[in-house]
């Protein structure tokens, strides 16, 4: 296979970026080639098919995109948590706090996963992710007795929900901060131990 040069890479990332926005902004039903090319500043389509095999090559691209935008964002501040409790934390302020950062990405990635049927590792993965965490987290006390699964369940969607709103209409920075951190607030409260000598 040929390498691709650094004029074609740079090509790609464009078209990549310019589906995003296009994305973000009319909705994955509306992202034809023609009004990816026309926001890319391309002349014809024909770009788009040189390096792409069609439109599903080119959404995978985006989301893999998203996804490593993401990841950059959030990993290092989840990374940097110490503990079950303030990895939960830092992972739902992160995740808030990436509508702020990028939002054309997060509303782009929303809408491809809910209405394109893309796949997205990092999304698909959580529900197991979230559910590992709790059982390891109750097994080291961190955590109260509760059924992990569901309580994955509850806080994936829930963030869901909040980002999705979020996302609608950006809040101020200073907003995003406080949502996080009350959303943050609300499931470790939730999934505390219950201090000895209470009833749960």
């Amino acid at each position: 296979m040929r390498a691709k040069t650094f004029t074609e890479s740079g090509r790609r990332a464009q078209i990549v970026t310019a589906a995003i926005e296009v994305i973000a902004e009319a909705g994955y039903a509306k992202a034809s080639f023609s009004r990816i090319a026309k926001h890319a500043g391309l002349s014809s389509t024909g770009m788009i098919s040189y390096h792409f095999a069609g439109k599903d090559d080119l959404l995978a691209a985006c989301v893999a995109e998203i996804e490593q935008v993401a990841g950059a964002f959030m990993n290092p501040r989840v990374d940097a948590a110490v503990g079950h409790v303030a990895q939960l934390r830092a992972f739902v302020e992160a995740n808030v706090a990436l509508v702020g950062e990028h939002p054309a990405a997060v509303r782009a990635l929303i809408d491809l996963v809910k209405n394109a049927g893309s796949r997205s590792e990092s999304v698909d993965g959580r529900l197991a992710l979230f559910e590992e965490h709790f059982r390891t987290g109750q097994a080291a006390g961190a955590f109260g007795a509760f059924d992990a699964r569901t309580a994955a369940l509850a806080l994936t969607s829930g963030l869901d929900a909040v980002v999705a709103t979020a996302t609608a209409d950006v809040p101020e920075p200073a907003e995003l901060t406080r949502i996080g951190r009350e959303l943050a607030d609300l499931y470790v409260r939730a999934t505390a131990p219950v201090p000895e000598g209470e009833k749960p």
